[in-house]
This record gives structure tokens, sequence and C-alpha cells, in this order.
């Protein structure tokens, strides 16, 4: 509990967190709170009662369905944005569209700087998103939340490593339609 408080002075002092890191902050100081009311009671309880006992009714000891023991993990560390943006990339062809998903696919997300990089198989198709990224960006954070994608960084198809010798052409790159 103390280093609740000590969070929640660091934050209002300016040295801390700010925004969406401050209400995390403060809900869990004031989660802690309540644990701790109800820690005692629920002691004071159990001693009036002789000790521990099992009873009808849920308790701290209950196990959890598999989902609300993740969800619980999630929100405990703070891992909702990567986790959204995981299922983004998992429900990718939904999202996009069969047709682009097909030649499109998320690489990475970068949380601190917000940019989903997404690498295409043609320079048509890198072109195309890049034309669709504002739209994307939009549909994506209407999703997850507003600011969680700020940029999309489109990626056009790796071209072969340069190769050079007796029978290259200097400045060959190979197709154009394809490399760049």
């Amino acid at each position: 509990m103390p280093a609740a408080r000590d969070e929640a002075a660091a934050a209002a002092t300016g040295a801390g967190p700010a925004g969406v890191d401050l209400a995390r902050v403060a809900l869990r100081a004031a989660k802690e709170q309540a644990r701790a009311r109800g820690a005692a009671a629920v002691q004071k309880r159990q001693a009036r009662r002789g000790g521990l006992r099992s009873g009808a009714r849920a308790d701290g000891r209950d196990p959890l369905p598999l989902g609300a023991a993740i969800s619980r993990l999630i929100t405990e560390r703070g891992w909702e944005a990567p986790a959204a943006v995981g299922g983004v990339m998992g429900r990718w062809p939904q999202i996009v569209g069969p047709e682009v998903a097909l030649h499109c696919a998320p690489d990475r997300y970068d949380e601190d700087a917000c940019v989903l990089t997404v690498s295409c198989d043609s320079t048509a198709w890198a072109t195309q998103l890049r034309l669709l990224a504002p739209t994307l960006v939009a549909r994506l954070n209407a999703d997850l939340g507003h600011g969680t994608v700020k940029l999309i960084k489109v990626q056009g198809p790796a071209a072969p490593p340069r190769t050079y010798g007796r029978l290259r052409a200097p400045g060959s790159r190979g197709p154009g339609d394809t490399y760049g």
C-alpha cells in the first residue's frame, strides 16, 4: 500500500506517469486499498469463527476459468494495448479484407512510437496500402482505442542481394515492378 501512495505522489509532482499510465497507477492504488480493507474484515470474521473454513460462497481460493485468469493477468500487468494489437494481427484478413490480406501482412508493432509495420509482396500492393493507410489507422483506432496506432509503415518486397562478377551488367537490380 505505501508503494501505491509513493507512485501516486510521484505522479502528482510531475515526476511520474501521465495520462493513461497515471489512471492505471491510481486504479491500482485504489484496488490495493480496497483489498486491504476487505482482507482485514475477512480476517476478523475468520478469527471469530475459529479460523479459515471452506464454504458454499466464493472466496479467493476458488479456481478461475482460464479466460478469466488470462484477462486478470493482462489487466494487472498493463498489457491491454499489446494484447489488442496482437488480436488485430490475428484478425488482419477481417480488418483489411481477404484480397489485401493475401498480399500484405503485419510484421510488428512498436508500442513506444505506436507504429504498425506492414510488409507487402510487391511494390504495387505497397503503394496501394500506403494510399489506404489513413483509413486503416482510423479503423484500427476505432477498434483498439484512440491513439493506439498513429502510423502504418509500409514496406515493399526485399530485393535479392547484389552479386558482382564478370557476367553481371552494372546497375542491374532485377525487374523494376517488384523491387524498389
